[in-house]
C-alpha cells in the first residue's frame, strides 16, 4: 500500500479522467488517470499539475503538464489561504494562557516555519520529478521515508478532522443555545450532541461523491472566513461595548509547553507547499513567497490574539468566537461561517485516503462497487471521528495535541532533517548546526506539548465521568 503513495492520489482530486494513449501504454494500460485540478491536503485547494501515475501503473512521466502558471501574488494568497484556518481560533486563548511574552513563541515558530518552508523548496529543486511532500521523504530515506511522511500527514489529517468535528459541536450549542428536542430523551444525548450528529449525517453523503470538484471551491473560502472572524474581533473591540482593558499576564511558564501546540498547529500547512511550488511560473521565488505568506499569517495571528485577550482576559474561549457577544449581527455570522466550515471539509479531508483504498482495489472491480465500498469505509471513519468528538470535546487539548504530537513534526522535524539528508555532502557547518538545533527545538517541543496535552485530557475526562 505505502509504496505506492504519490501525488497522484494522496494530493489531489481528480476533477475529470484524461487518458494518456500511446502504442506501449494502450497495449499495458487501458485506462491511465492522470492527476488533477484540486489538492486537498490540509483542507486546502490549489492548481496542480498534470501527473501520470508513474509508480502505480509503471509507466515514465510524458510532460509536466501546462499548470505552472501561477504568478508571486497568487502564490501568496494560496499559501495565506492554506495557513489560515482552525488554529487563529484559539490564538488569544494560547495567548492570555501563555502570557503576552508568548508571543514570541509564536512569532519564532512563524519565523521557523517560513525557513522549514524553504527547506522544502530547496529539497524539491534538488530532484525536478519530486511532486509533493511524500516524494521529498522518498528523495531522503527512500521507502521508509515516505511512509514516514504519509503516516503523520494521515494522522494530521484524522486529528484534525475530530477537532474540527469538536468546533462543529460547540458552535452549533451557541448558535442554537436554548433549543431543546423533547421527543429525543431516550437517546441519552444532549442537544448539542444531536444537532452535531445532524450536522454530520448532512455532510456524510458528499463521501459517496467520485468527482469532488464541484465542491472544492468551499474550502477556499479560508481567508474570507478568517478575515471575518478578524474583522468581528476587531468590530466588537471597536463598536461592540466591549472594553479591550483586560490584563494579560506577563509569562506562565507552565501553560508554555500545552499553548506552543496551538500555536504550531496555526502554522500547519507544509504538506501542501510542494504543490505551490510546482505550480508557480518561477519556483525561485518560492522562498519570498514563503516569507512574504508567513508574515502576513503571522502578524494576523498576533494581532488577533491581543485583541481577543484584551477583550475577555481569563475568560477568552478556546474559540474566540464562542467569546463573542451573543447579541450583535457579526457576532451570528462568525458563528454560522464557523458552524458550517467543518460541514464542507469533510470530503475533501478524506479524498486521500478513499483514493489510496480506491487505487488499491482490484481495477477489473465493477465502479459501481468501487463507490460503495469507498462511500462505506468513509462514512465508517466519519462516524468514528463524530464518536471520538463527543466523547473528548475538549478543543483546545485535541488541538494542541495535535500541533505537538503532529503538526510540529510534518512542520519543522522532517523538513530539516529531509533537507539535511539530501543536501549532505554540500550542506555547510552553520547551516547543518541550526537544523539541529531546530530539529531539537522541535522534538522538545513536540514531547513536552504532547506530554502535557494529554495529561489535561485525561485530567479532565477523569472529572467528566466522575460527575
Amino acid at each position: 500500500m505505502w509504496k505506492s503513495l504519490g501525488v497522484s492520489y494522496s494530493d489531489c482530486l481528480p476533477s475529470r479522467t484524461k487518458v494518456v494513449a500511446n502504442d506501449e501504454s494502450t497495449h499495458n494500460n487501458n485506462n491511465i488517470n492522470k492527476a488533477c485540478d484540486a489538492c486537498v491536503e490540509e483542507s486546502k485547494v490549489c492548481n496542480c499539475n498534470d501527473v501520470v501515475l508513474q509508480e502505480k501503473y509503471g509507466v515514465e512521466q510524458h510532460h509536466k503538464g501546462g499548470a505552472s502558471n501561477s504568478s508571486f501574488l497568487h502564490s501568496v494568497i494560496n499559501m495565506v489561504g492554506m495557513l489560515i484556518g482552525l488554529g487563529q481560533l484559539s490564538t488569544p486563548y494560547a495567548l492570555q494562557r501563555g502570557g503576552w511574552s508568548s508571543a514570541f513563541l509564536l512569532v519564532g515558530l512563524g519565523a521557523i516555519c517560513a525557513y522549514s518552508s524553504h527547506l522544502l523548496g530547496k529539497c524539491l529543486d534538488r530532484n525536478p520529478k519530486s511532486k509533493n511532500y511524500n516524494d521529498i521523504g522518498h528523495n531522503a530515506f527512500g521507502s521508509r521515508g515516505r511512509i514516514l511522511a504519509a503516516s503523520f500527514i494521515y494522522m494530521e489529517i484524522f486529528m484534525a478532522l475530530v477537532s474540527y468535528t469538536i468546533s462543529l459541536h460547540d458552535n452549533l450549542n451557541t448558535v442554537f443555545l436554548g433549543t431543546h428536542f423533547n421527543y429525543l430523551k431516550w437517546t441519552e444525548l444532549s442537544t448539542s450532541h444531536v444537532l452535531t450528529v445532524i450536522a454530520v449525517l448532512v455532510a456524510l453523503p458528499s463521501l459517496w461523491l467520485r468527482d469532488l470538484s464541484s465542491i472544492s471551491f468551499l474550502s477556499s473560502g479560508g481567508i474570507l472566513m478568517s478575515l471575518l472572524i478578524f474583522g468581528t474581533v476587531a468590530w466588537t473591540a471597536i463598536f461592540g461595548g466591549v472594553k479591550a482593558n483586560k490584563r494579560i499576564p506577563v509569562i506562565q511558564i507552565d501553560n508554555i509547553p500545552d499553548i506552543s501546540g496551538l500555536y504550531i498547529f496555526s502554522f500547519a500547512g507544509h504538506i501542501v507547499f510542494p504543490n505551490i511550488h510546482n505550480a508557480m511560473q518561477d519556483p525561485s521565488k518560492f522562498t519570498k513567497v514563503s516569507i512574504v505568506s508567513f508574515s502576513v499569517v503571522t502578524a494576523l495571528y498576533t494581532s488577533l490574539a491581543f485583541m481577543g485577550a484584551k477583550l475577555f482576559g481569563p475568560q477568552v474561549n478556546p474559540q474566540i468566537t464562542l467569546s463573542m457577544p451573543r447579541n450583535l449581527i457579526v457576532t451570528k455570522i462568525a458563528l454560522w461561517a464557523t458552524v458550517l466550515t467543518p460541514m464542507t471539509k469533510y470530503a475533501l479531508e478524506f479524498a486521500p485516503f478513499a483514493m489510496q483504498l480506491e487505487h488499491k482495489l482490484p481495477r477489473s472491480m465493477n465502479p459501481r462497487t468501487k463507490m460503495i465500498i469507498r462511500g462505506t469505509t468513509g462514512s465508517i471513519l466519519l462516524l468514528v471521528i463524530l464518536t471520538l468528538a463527543l466523547s473528548v470535546p475538549y478543543f483546545e487539548y485535541v488541538l494542541s495535541l495535535t500541533g505537538s504530537l503532529v503538526s510540529v513534526v510534518i512542520c519543522i522535524i522532517l523538513p530539516c532533517t529531509f533537507y539535511t539528508k539530501i543536501y549532505w555532502a554540500q550542506i555547510s557547518k552553520p547551516f547543518l548546526t541550526l537544523n539541529v538545533i531546530l530539529v531539537a527545538f522541535g522534538f522538545l517541543l513536540g514531547v513536552s506539548g504532547t506530554i502535557s496535552s494529554l495529561k489535561l485530557l485525561v485530567r479532565n475526562l477523569g472529572r467528566a465521568h466522575s460527575h
